[in-house]
């Protein structure tokens, strides 16, 4: 499943830019200790390493110093196999695990969280510019006078769907993407809200098994009993992982989104979203619990005031039983406008902007 420093690798690459996407490192397996490996991929001009370090692991977490004093030789070896030069490093590594400290001053740095920082929060000390998706997390890490900027979650092309007609299902079609092993979902009202509308279909796509994952939640930690209560309700569907072009069609075919979080287990503290962009960007109408970023976009997200979700299964009956309303013409355009606006690309060329005129580089 791609998520933002996936999108934006192939996204660079797509521009003419030459890539290197460099993997976590690998702890144990058929690669030796300080191994780097490039491996093609479908995109051309990008490439990914595979890389192993020449030390054990746990000195990252035991003697973080010596971490990146010997990560700096590592990084020298990884340079040296993908040709030599670095122009631009861009991190999005909040665990600082290849920490830009190690990092040679000749190459420019991008840090880019866009999930809330782990305590402490590190990895922005020797950045050139700090991005993110919520101004909560850039106030976070900036605690300098760290140049700065808010870039909202990027939409894959794929999924904009400006030429779009009004949908006329014979029901009401509702989707959720995403990794629904998570531990913050809000199963409870989910099901209330489910429970309160039989005639309208729900369609989830995305992991809901372990087997299916492939990000870092606590999957092990998640009840299944939910999931396997929603799976057994005739106007549920679950149809699992699919690739983002399947993904992207599936979306077009739906009246309406949701997205149901509790917030005060969500990790991102109900800020942003990146799925929020794929539901705006097919035209139709995204209730949603509360995210801050969204807030004063009415017209992009219908959400509860409220920071819980008292009132949300309420606000998506209203929503469903007027669809006309929530979906006409001006508004879809207003949705799309929005998501064409933030395609990957388009946020490369506001952050090059950003970068030329306040930087200066």
């Amino acid at each position: 499943m791609f998520i933002s420093k996936h999108h934006y690798a192939v996204a660079l690459a797509k521009l003419g830019n030459r890539v290197f996407f460099l993997n976590s490192p690998k702890k144990t397996g058929s690669l030796k200790s300080g191994g780097v490996q490039l491996e093609s991929t479908e995109y051309d001009n990008l490439q990914v390493v595979r890389h192993r370090f020449f030390y054990p692991y746990i000195i990252k977490h035991k003697f973080k110093a010596l971490h990146i004093f010997l990560l700096k030789y590592h990084l020298k070896k990884v340079i040296h196999k993908i040709g030599g030069k670095v122009d631009i490093v861009w991190s999005f590594d909040v665990s600082d695990t290849i920490s830009l400290k190690s990092f040679s001053d000749d190459c420019f740095k991008i840090f880019m969280p866009v999930d809330e920082p782990r305590m402490p929060a590190v990895g922005a000390e020797t950045a050139d510019v700090l991005l993110s998706v919520t101004n909560e997390i850039i106030n976070k890490y900036n605690t300098g006078n760290l140049p700065a900027m808010f870039v909202n979650h990027g939409v894959s092309d794929v999924f904009i769907n400006e030429d779009g007609d009004i949908l006329n299902n014979e029901q009401r079609q509702v989707g959720l993407s995403g990794n629904f092993l998570r531990p913050d979902i809000d199963w409870v009202t989910l099901k209330n809200i489910i429970a309160g509308n039989p005639g309208v279909i729900f369609n989830f796509w995305g992991a809901y098994d372990n087997k299916d994952a492939n990000l870092s939640a606590a999957a092990d930690t998640v009840e299944l009993s939910p999931k396997e209560e929603l799976a057994s309700l005739q106007n549920v569907h679950f149809h699992g992982a699919v690739s983002a072009t399947v993904l992207a069609e599936s979306l077009k075919k739906m009246d309406c989104f949701l997205i149901c979080y509790d917030i005060a287990k969500d990790q991102s503290g109900g800020t942003n979203y990146h799925k929020v962009l794929e539901y705006i960007a097919t035209g139709n109408v995204v209730v949603s619990n509360n995210i801050t970023t969204y807030a004063n976009l009415p017209e992009l997200v219908t959400m509860p005031a409220e920071r819980n979700n008292t009132q949300l299964p309420a606000l998506f009956t209203t929503v469903i039983n007027n669809l006309d309303s929530y979906n006409s013409q001006e508004k879809r355009r207003v949705r799309v406008k929005y998501a064409k606006e933030h395609t990957y690309a388009g946020n490369i060329s506001r952050i090059e902007k950003f970068i030329t005129e306040v930087v200066g580089k």
